[in-house]
């Protein structure tokens, strides 16, 4: 059999993400790890540290060097975060399999308190999500946020040498790390709900590559998949980026999917959210229509203030 290249960022978590793909892959195919290759592509939101995303071009920025290698044939698949996977794909490329979702949740990571109620007043968050701050100074106004980005080891020197009291990082990230004792506290989804798609796995593909996507697809989590679409179909109806903090979280029991969704003012001051319940077969019709609902609630100016930000 031809040999295997898959394309993935170089942070220890995003590797992780690919030798996950790459074991499922060989053990779902009976194929041996030696015929699965995995090349790392260096990212623009990797090589710019010093701005915040939003400033710079937003989710695409993790992605658009992997995709060109993915349309040049250089890699034969892409393993991504399916949260920061932009809501429209490059031509050609199409979302083949979502694997299991981890834990959707926020984990909150302090030296100095053992939740946000108890740290001190004007503290200082560490985040470079607009969602994550904006939930923060809805609980807390006091709170102010500075950018942080990095890995865990990084963000973790950085609250050890004061640039911010705390910060949130995906359990997801840490579960697959193996670094989930790093979390002083796992939040509630009712007071930080997650950024659409967090802690799912997706994996990207040439849509004309049949022999790719055959094989993909038996990695596929219909429940993932399902759930994924409605939460990504809402951020779309939103134009969401990352200038607009959004969050959504969806529930699947039997038939029958649940799915919240929520979006903030970059200060926390004003927030809109509401949810839908329906068939899980109509997925992507109830984010679009848990999208326009809020957008009717919101109102035209609000989401226009938040495009201008």
């Amino acid at each position: 059999m031809q040999s295997i290249t898959i394309g993935t960022r170089g942070s220890p978590l995003a590797v992780a993400q690919a030798e996950e793909v790459r074991n499922k892959l060989a053990a779902a195919h009976g194929l041996g790890l030696d015929t699965i290759a995995i090349k790392v592509i260096r990212t623009s939101g990797d090589m710019i540290q010093d701005r915040p995303l939003s400033e710079v071009g937003g989710k695409g920025l993790f992605t658009k060097e992997i995709e060109k290698a993915l349309y040049d044939g250089e890699i034969d698949l892409a393993v991504h975060s399916a949260k920061d996977m932009p809501t429209h794909l490059p031509e050609g490329m199409v979302l083949s399999a979502f694997l299991e979702r981890e834990d959707v949740r926020d984990a909150f990571i302090s030296l100095i308190a053992r939740s946000p109620d108890h740290l001190p007043e004007g503290a200082k968050i560490g985040t470079s999500s607009l969602r994550r701050g904006a939930q923060f100074k809805r609980l807390r106004p006091d709170f102010r946020t500075v950018d942080f980005r990095g890995n865990v080891a990084t963000r973790l020197k950085k609250l050890a040498d004061g640039v911010a009291d705390a910060t949130l990082l995906a359990l997801a990230g840490l579960n697959r790390l193996g670094e989930a004792h790093r979390a002083t506290l796992i939040l509630d989804t009712r007071d930080f709900p997650p950024a659409p798609a967090q802690g799912a796995i997706c994996i990207e593909t040439r849509a004309n590559d049949t022999r790719v996507t055959e094989l993909v697809a038996a990695l596929d989590h219909a429940e993932t998949a399902t759930r994924v679409s409605a939460e990504r179909a809402f951020l779309d109806t939103l134009d969401g980026s990352c200038k607009t903090p959004i969050a959504a979280f969806s529930t699947l029991e039997g038939a029958r999917l649940t799915l919240f969704g929520q979006i903030l003012s970059p200060d926390g001051k004003e927030a809109f959210e509401d949810e839908v319940v329906g068939d899980a077969t109509e997925a992507r019709a109830l984010g679009h229509a848990l999208g326009e609902k809020l957008k009717a609630e919101a109102g035209a100016d609000f989401l226009d203030t938040l495009k201008r930000t």
